[in-house]
Order: structure tokens, then sequence, then C-alpha cells
């Protein structure tokens, strides 16, 4: 299966975007709430609609980078965000992405890659990071069957995958899931080890 911008852009016209709630989620705006610096560099790799950057924006968050290797996307956000600086939206592969942040909030990306592909995100969210930047966001708990997307992981496998490039603040059942993931997500803050 190639998973590659001619297969997202064609799921986002076909209107096949069933992990797009439609809205910011209630975890990643629970935790980002919580910062108190509103200055920071933040990326939100793979954002699609990119609901969360919007409230990011409307709160006072001015350095956010959204980026995602399907056009369409990026136009649905333009179009609801006309005020949003162009030069934060790209249209790009992100593993051929250099600039680094503080914080890169993880949702819906890390699944929506194939599985071989899981070592090479955590280096490139380590490269990503600025020295004591922090992944943050939200995981999927549930068997990786092979058949995805969404493809499945657990606490256990994230533990392995990731201790080599972060220090593990926290990965635990999330609370506050949407009621269609409830049990099925793990939220988790990693911050940068350096290399």
């Amino acid at each position: 299966m190639e998973l590659d911008a001619a297969y997202w852009e064609n799921r986002y016209k076909n209107d096949q975007t069933g992990w797009d709630i439609g809205y910011p989620s209630d975890p990643i705006i629970s935790y980002v709430s919580q910062l108190e610096d509103r200055s920071i560099d933040i990326l939100i790799p793979g954002a699609g609609n990119a609901w969360e950057a919007s409230w990011l924006y409307e709160n006072g968050y001015k350095n956010i980078t959204v980026i995602d290797i399907a056009a369409t996307p990026l136009e649905n956000f333009k179009e609801r965000m006309p005020d949003f600086p162009e030069h934060q939206l790209l249209h790009a592969d992100l593993f051929e992405h250099g600039k680094r942040y503080d914080l890169i909030l993880e949702q819906t990306f890390f699944c929506a890659l194939l599985p071989e592909r899981r070592r090479e995100y955590a280096a490139k969210m380590q490269q990503l990071l600025k020295p004591e930047g922090k992944l943050a966001g939200l995981l999927f708990d549930f068997p990786n069957t092979g058949s995805g997307p969404p493809f499945g992981g657990s606490k256990a496998e994230y533990e392995q995958l990731f201790k080599p490039f972060f220090k593990i603040q926290k990965l635990e059942p999330c609370y506050n899931s949407i009621k269609p993931r409830r049990g099925k997500e793990l939220f988790f803050i990693f911050e940068k080890k350096q290399p």
C-alpha cells in the first residue's frame, strides 16, 4: 500500500475522513491550555483540517506551523482561517522538513503512517525539537493487525519505540477521549533526549 500524497488527497476529495472529528480534540486542548508561554513554536504534523491549529491561533498562540502532504485540507483551513499566516501553512512532506520547535502535537498522524516507518517518525520528531522540546498528544491503544490506516499499537510497543529518543514523562490511558475513541487512546508527553 502506498500512503502517499495522492492517496491522502483522494481521501479528502471523496470525503473519506473518518479521523476528522470536525472540532479541536479535548485532550489536546486540555494540554495546551495549561501552557503558560503562548509564544512557543508549535508544529502540528499531518494536520489535516487542523482544528487544533484554529483553536490555538484564536487563543493567542501565534507561532504555529501546520504541515500536511495533502493540499485539500490546507485549502479548507485557509478558507476557515483567512488571517492565519500563509508561510506557517506548509504543503510538504514532514520527513523533508527541517525547522525546530518547542512542541509538536500528535493526533492521528503517527497512526496513518505505515508501521515500518515508526522508528523513522520517532527519530524525526527528536530531530525537529529544540533542546528540552516536547512531543505530546494521542496514540491509539488497540492491536495493530496490519490493516489500516489507522494502524494500532500498545503502550509497551510505544515505550520501546520512543525510549531511545525521548524521556517518557507520561504515557497513560486518555481520560477525556471523544466517545468513539474512549478506551482506545493513550495520552502522552515525551521530552526530547539529547542525541
